[in-house]
């Protein structure tokens, strides 16, 4: 940033009512991090935008001084692409803002809140937005990706449950989308990530969701291809009402009994969205597999949103792969009892959540989203607290993920993908990467909105 005259750095900083924090501030090293400890990236500044005029402000100001832009939302993004080096950060922490409308069931959130300030105030009112399984996560980044979680085959993704956003654009403009304003646009934002344009407020449909139940079941992990069989056959027959993901894990500690502790397991992470007299019914077929370990039980919709989250704090170092998976045959039930056998580390794992049920029963082109006729979006993440772990967990996701990927559907949710270039992006979109790509040129024809799984004007 020493390139920018004084002046003009005088009159941008007149414009907003936010902070900037510099690299030479004290909260600078705190500001820059980001959910994923392996990220480390130094931008020249941060803009802590305390509204919309501060948004675009900083919009016009990185487009009009050459520089290059990154927005973070909920710092949550597992390539880290809320953050660059020797750029601008918009950082939309401050844009917090939680409307419930309880006659439309709709929901109004700023652009900087995270899932669990939405759990909190939907609650209340017996109603829920889909989202995902953690709920420290940003609604920004996991919404303009997809959204894939607990109520994905109930509800659909979180794109499903869009109504309409507030958008600055690259020109430093303020538009609002939905289905009947700048179309194309709405198409966009609802699975081809901030590549349009920066999301200062979106509205929701939520849903009756109150209580379910809901929780892990768990089995040793020699029994994964036998688990992993019936699970296909189970869950694409169950009703939409229950969701399980499957997983190859380990389990950490505390708060699972003792004995459990540092060993290898298949598991299925249920929630039921049902009526509470007819669960026990539909469960008897898990109970008949004899888990080890069963701990699924009524609670409160952010409970089990929130399950997660003390297991993974912010700091940890993370890396992710991912693929589309439409079934899950011998071989590929073969690569999860084999890599799921030699996780590196306890907090590592694979998980594989559906997305049939509701979330198919949308059109191919509807949104972005290109793969519909999937029934599983995989993901392999390789985590741990020690910095000295990156290159096994690394390793180790890479190769699960080398292993299953000739069997996968080819793309890639891209809220579970780092930096793997061009062709992965395209792969991730197909079919409708052509239409993204005429609607980046309209809106971004300068490729001012980067620093994310792009699509190149």
């Amino acid at each position: 940033m020493d390139t920018i005259e004084e002046k003009k750095m005088d009159a941008f900083l007149l414009k907003l009512s936010g902070k900037v924090v510099m690299p030479d501030d004290a909260e600078y090293n705190e500001t820059r991090k980001v959910y994923n400890g392996n990220i480390n990236k130094h931008p020249g500044m941060i803009v802590m935008c305390a509204d919309v005029a501060d948004v675009i402000a900083a919009v016009n100001f990185g487009r009009e001084n050459n520089l290059l832009i990154a927005v973070r939302g909920g710092g949550h993004n597992g390539g880290g692409l809320g953050i660059c080096d020797n750029g601008l950060v918009i950082d939309l922490s401050g844009l917090k803002s939680v409307r419930v409308n309880t006659a439309k069931n709709t929901v109004r959130v700023g652009g900087g809140n995270l899932w669990r300030e939405v759990d909190h105030a939907t609650h209340p009112f017996g109603l829920a937005v889909p989202a995902g399984v953690v709920s420290s996560t940003g609604v920004g980044g996991l919404t303009l990706g997809g959204g894939i979680g607990h109520l994905s085959r109930k509800y659909g993704l979180t794109i499903d449950n869009l109504l309409e956003a507030d958008m600055v654009l690259a020109d430093g403009s303020f538009v609002t989308v939905n289905k009947n304003q700048h179309q194309d646009l709405f198409w966009a934002i609802r699975g081809g990530g901030g590549n349009f344009g920066i999301v200062t407020s979106f509205k929701f449909q939520a849903h009756p969701v109150k209580t379910v139940i809901g929780g892990p079941t768990l089995w040793p992990i020699e029994k994964t291809k036998e688990i992993m069989a019936w699970y296909h056959d189970f869950l694409n027959n169950a009703p939409d009402d229950l969701n399980g993901f499957i997983a190859t894990l380990i389990i950490p500690g505390a708060p699972f009994p003792e004995h459990l502790h540092n060993k290898q397991f298949c598991g299925i992470v249920w929630c039921y969205t049902g009526d509470s007299d007819d669960f026990k019914e539909l469960f008897k077929p898990v109970l008949a597999l004899n888990p080890v370990f069963e701990h699924v039980d009524e609670m409160p919709y952010p409970q089990i949103q929130s399950m997660f989250d003390a297991l993974y704090p912010p700091g940890m170092q993370w890396y992710w792969r991912a693929d589309f998976f439409k079934k899950l045959g011998k071989e590929v039930q073969e690569q999860h009892l084999k890599f799921g056998s030699a996780i590196p580390t306890p907090l590592s794992a694979m998980h594989l959540y559906p997305i049939n049920g509701a979330a198919s029963r949308v059109g191919q082109d509807e949104t972005p989203w290109a793969y519909r006729d999937a029934n599983y979006s995989g993901v392999i993440v390789g985590v741990s607290p020690n910095p000295e772990d990156a290159d096994k967990i690394t390793n180790w996701c890479k190769d699960y993920w080398e292993a299953l990927h000739p069997y996968s559907s080819g793309g890639a949710y891209s809220n579970f993908m780092m930096e793997e270039g061009q062709e992965r992006v395209q792969a991730s979109y197909k079919h409708n990467y052509k239409r993204l790509l005429d609607i980046k040129r309209t809106y971004d024809p300068n490729n001012v909105f980067r620093v994310n799984q792009n699509i190149k004007p």
